[in-house]
């Protein structure tokens, strides 16, 4: 609807409309002004860069933003030496604070050579009180710094850092305000992340997302689905539905509604050709949601059901909520109704108070759930969570030596399980040129492998039939149905 507003049609010599979207689209305009001034002094296009760190939510965040910065008139880059950077931050292990301070001891040596340069921060680093103070104190050069829970207000911000000679910082504990419906500058023209929810009510011990993503709220169905509405029109054939956790989404709307109906409503788009979402929590998976995915011509046959541990004591002190025989259970459920589903994970090696005989749990459940892929990783203590103050805090040098035997199992199991479709033909939708073969052309099927097959960049978009010739480990070579 405020997309498609002309932004010369605004008079930006009037008081701020009240009401948003309409204020951002005010500052949009206002920020627009701004550079073409600018612009005109140096003689050239301004230019913005946008870094993104950490999950699919994040991206999405980021094509907002960058969407923005485009109709303000920045021209897009991957350079660091852009007139302005953005660094959309993760806070969801330490390493991933790390690597921002060091990207900004880079930035701090490219704005003495261009004082003019902006630098903005945001994202979920940006919620921990801790960071910010470090920031105000040590990289005294940011411009900007904003959180997760006014990212719609990044035009507005961006005006007011310009305008100010100082740090300007704006940072919510929480919200319940959701604001859609302004500008995103997609990665893929094809495929889009439509976020459906945001933050999180579920207090894993050792996770710092509730506590800097807010609490749960739902968007309204119908925004949704004229959200992916507006996206297929413009070419999109497969969304990613978005949340922190989708299976609890639409509890806490007026009208409540399940995530189940929601998919119902969204495979009944017109045009639309697959659905994805993520993430699924395990205490969340109705029966309902299985009957809809078995039953689906669109849900694409890939579900990522994260574990964590697979011992019952680990998993009452991460406070996920079910136990390893319930989690076993779903598992095989879903192998028995959707068969030709690819099932995913996220496991943590070295949780507090984790010993070998709990480890052995997880391998377990790992041998009998048997993932096609699983993400693992080691505990990472993030302060603020009650993880953090546990005692028995596991020696890094088992950590390390049990997350290699995980690894090597996830490994072993991975590649049995991707050979099932091997000498099938299977629809593929072409994403990219193929970086290592100019030959090739690269595209996923429906249970997330990617697939490797000789074509040209016209069939990017497209979902065609693939042979799918050859396993190998983790991808497959094939060969377009129709060149047999």
């Amino acid at each position: 609807m405020y997309s498609h507003l002309n932004l010369d049609e605004i008079d930006v010599t009037k008081e701020a409309p009240a009401l948003e979207p309409q204020r951002q689209y005010y500052f949009i305009a206002r920020l627009r002004q701004m550079t073409e001034q600018q612009s005109r002094r140096e003689g050239r296009k301004l230019t913005s860069c946008i870094r993104t760190f950490g999950c699919q939510m994040n991206a999405r965040d980021s094509e907002k933003l960058r969407g923005i910065l485009e109709l303000a008139g920045y021209e897009n880059t991957d350079s660091e030496e852009a007139d302005f950077v953005l660094y959309n931050t993760c806070t969801v292990r330490e390493n991933a604070n790390q690597k921002v301070y060091g990207h900004l001891g880079y930035l701090s040596g490219l704005k003495k050579k261009n004082p003019h340069k902006v630098i903005a921060l945001c994202g979920c680093m940006m919620q921990e009180p801790e960071v910010v103070e470090k920031i105000k104190k040590s990289y005294r050069f940011v411009n900007l710094v904003f959180g997760t829970h006014n990212i719609y207000k990044f035009a507005e911000l961006l005006v007011t850092a310009l305008e100010s000679e100082r740090m300007v910082v704006d940072l919510w504990k929480d919200t319940d305000k959701i604001v859609e419906d302004l500008p995103a500058q997609r990665t893929y023209p094809f495929k889009s992340g439509v976020n459906i929810m945001f933050g999180c009510n579920n207090f894993c011990s050792y996770c710092i997302v509730p506590y800097v993503r807010g609490r749960e709220r739902s968007r309204r169905p119908e925004d949704i689905i004229a959200e992916i509405e507006g996206l297929v029109r413009d070419g999109v054939v497969e969304i990613m539905l978005l949340g922190q956790n989708v299976n609890s989404y639409g509890k806490n709307l007026d009208e409540p509604i399940t995530f189940a109906e929601l998919l119902r409503r969204v495979e009944r788009i017109e045009g639309l050709e697959r659905i994805r979402f993520m993430t699924s929590h395990p205490k969340d998976l109705s029966d309902e949601l299985i009957e809809v995915m078995k039953h689906s011509q669109k849900i694409c046959r890939h579900l990522h059901l994260p574990l964590q541990s697979g011992s019952t004591r680990i998993l009452k002190q991460m406070n996920r909520r079910y136990t390893k025989e319930q989690y076993l259970a779903l598992a095989q459920r879903l192998r028995q109704e959707i068969p030709d589903l690819s099932l995913t994970t996220d496991i943590i090696v070295g949780f507090p108070g984790e010993t070998e005989e709990d480890f052995q749990e997880t391998l377990d459940v790992v041998r009998k759930v048997r993932y096609d892929s699983a993400f693992t990783f080691i505990y990472s203590r993030r302060t603020g969570t009650p993880a953090a103050v546990m005692e028995d805090q596991v020696p890094e040098d088992v950590v390390k030596e049990r997350f290699q035997r995980l690894l090597l199992l996830v490994q072993e199991i991975s590649q049995e399980m991707s050979k099932r479709v091997e000498g099938q033909t299977l629809p593929v939708l072409v994403e990219s040129v193929n970086e290592q073969d100019g030959s090739l052309v690269t595209g996923r099927l429906s249970n997330n492998l990617l697939v490797h097959f000789p074509g040209t960049k016209d069939l990017i978009g497209k979902i065609l039939p693939v042979y799918l010739k050859e396993c190998k480990g983790f991808y497959y070579l094939g060969e377009a149905a129709d060149l047999q």
